[in-house]
């Protein structure tokens, strides 16, 4: 049986996010935590994040055959889904997934303890607000029409 999707976002009520802003992605099962693998998630909830702050965009929901089967087939719409995203958070993720989650450009970060999408995103939030690490400022990169301006090192 193959993964079907479902999409569902906001219409946006607020003016967009100010300054520079990427997009992040979260593996969930129930919209609130980290806390799903990535080939059997059931959700991934996407965010715009900025050093001004962050916002719900979008919540992907994928049906069928979840568990662990071997079918690959159903990496290729949850890869499609984050393919925008510079970020995926993810509890954990299968090599294979892993390949071609980084060969769409985004860098994968598995989490423990299913951790808060909302405090994993005011952490980042912080780290944009000083000098991101070499491996953000690439990840940052992806997709970017604007360039981040990153606080000077003294």
């Amino acid at each position: 049986m193959s993964t079907t999707r479902r999409s569902l976002g906001i219409v946006r009520t607020t003016p967009p996010l100010g300054g520079h802003v990427m997009k992040v992605g979260f593996t969930t099962q129930d919209l609130k935590r980290v806390d799903a693998h990535f080939g059997w998630a059931k959700n991934l909830a996407i965010y715009e994040v900025s050093t001004e702050g962050y916002q719900f965009l979008e919540a992907i929901q994928f049906g069928g055959k979840l568990e662990e089967d071997g079918d690959e087939d159903k990496l290729t719409p949850k890869v499609e889904a984050v393919k925008d995203c510079a970020i995926l958070y993810v509890a954990a993720i299968g090599g294979s997934a892993a390949a071609r989650v980084v060969a769409a450009r985004v860098h994968p970060i598995k989490v423990a303890d299913a951790p808060a999408i909302t405090d994993l995103l005011d952490k980042l939030r912080e780290v944009l607000q000083g000098v991101p690490p070499p491996w953000l400022r690439k990840a940052l990169q992806k997709g970017q029409e604007r360039s981040f301006d990153f606080a000077e090192e003294t």
